[in-house]
């Protein structure tokens, strides 16, 4: 919705020549907070807003402002499920858990500790999601496969609501997700779990799907400082799914157009993660581009070059991880391009950052090369 304010934000930076704020985009997560209506007054969180932050960077609906006597939003109807998430914040909300006891698939999760070999791919940004799965598909068409049945596992890194992803959306409603589980404090998906492991037992057991991809939601946190930024994360995924006897392939972040030298390359965010957090081998799939696809903006021999060298240091990493070269072509390149969802990353799509999205895409092509003959969403 569009929010008029009753008082402009303050300038979050007195040097430049902003102007006021006096209308900002509101959201409301209406099963917590109720479903406004046009004329409406509504109580605001505008923290992020004020401070010029992207991240977070909406008007956000705590609930409705008025005079005494001004509706509330309607008390949950009582149902099963005790796993609070969000909790205690005034938003906290109380859902139904895959793995709690109140949940049908209590049982088959009770003793459940077995993904069987299932790929787990692993990626920093919630922007690699459906370059990925446009890689996974991409190379089941290649075998003559149907696509795999994928669930995207939504960490709480970034955004808690999985209802805030418009990538999620649409790739739920294009077929290319079966189904969207959120672990940890994150909450909305179609199933709910306690941890990241849970979360994969739950979508090798429960939904039955032959890949999983685990990203935060959108919106990450990052500091410039060695340790922290929250896809730090990802190398505790990389354990978890080692753990339990998945296969993880780790999807490298890479650009060819960030400013910051830190994440040329390879971002230092999958070099610290799955270099320093990550104690389990996985395989580092680095992309192996064709002349087409080096010539492309922002790429160029420098760049190969580059992250191939520091995709290198991670095989004498601690984890001593297998790197896996996959041909990068004008194919896959079609391929991103008709993914239903955006391909968008830090404000740069697929022309300005052909890197960042393939080298996502070529981890979903080995994930989905390396599956049993016959799998296949159905």
């Amino acid at each position: 919705m569009t929010v008029s304010l009753d008082a402009a934000l303050p300038n979050a930076d007195a040097a430049t020549d902003r102007p006021e704020v006096t209308q900002v985009r509101g959201l409301a997560y209406t099963t917590l907070v109720g479903d406004p209506d046009v004329g409406d007054r509504l109580l605001l969180n505008v923290s992020a807003l004020a401070r010029g932050l992207g991240t977070g960077g909406y008007g956000l609906v705590v609930g409705p402002a008025g005079p005494p006597g001004t509706p509330l939003p309607a008390d949950p109807a009582p149902g099963p499920g005790h796993l609070v998430k969000a909790r205690y914040t005034p938003l906290q909300a109380m859902v139904l858990g895959v793995d709690e006891q109140e949940s049908p698939h209590h049982d088959a999760l009770r003793y459940a500790d077995d993904l069987e070999g299932m790929p787990v791919v692993v990626a920093d940004l919630h922007s690699a999601l459906p370059a990925i799965v446009a890689g996974a598909r991409h190379a089941a068409a290649l075998a003559g496969r149907r696509p795999p049945a994928v669930a995207y596992v939504m960490t709480d890194g970034g955004a808690l609501p999985a209802a805030f992803s418009r990538t999620v959306a649409t790739l739920r409603d294009a077929g290319w997700l079966a189904t969207c589980i959120t672990v940890g404090q994150a909450f909305g998906g179609d199933l709910e779990a306690v941890t990241v492991h849970t979360g994969l037992l739950a979508a090798r057991h429960v939904a039955g799907v032959d890949l999983v991809v685990v990203t935060q939601g959108p919106g990450n946190l990052g500091t410039g400082t060695r340790w922290g930024f929250s896809g730090v994360a990802a190398g505790e995924v990389l354990n978890a799914a080692a753990t339990l006897g998945g296969r993880p392939v780790a999807s490298l972040r890479v650009s060819g157009a960030d400013a910051r030298d830190r994440h040329l390359g390879v971002s230092h965010h999958s070099l610290t993660a799955y270099g320093r957090v990550a104690l389990a081998a996985a395989d580092v799939v680095v992309p192996d581009p064709t002349p087409q696809v080096e010539s492309l903006d922002a790429w160029g021999p420098d760049l190969t070059t580059r992250l191939r060298a520091q995709a290198a240091t991670l095989a004498t990493a601690p984890a001593a991880h297998r790197l896996v070269d996959v041909p990068a072509d004008g194919a896959l390149l079609d391929a991103l391009r008709g993914s239903p969802a955006r391909l968008s990353t830090m404000g740069r799509g697929l022309d300005a950052d052909p890197a960042a999205f393939v080298a996502a895409a070529v981890a979903g092509v080995h994930a989905a090369a390396g599956l049993p003959p016959g799998t296949g969403a159905r």
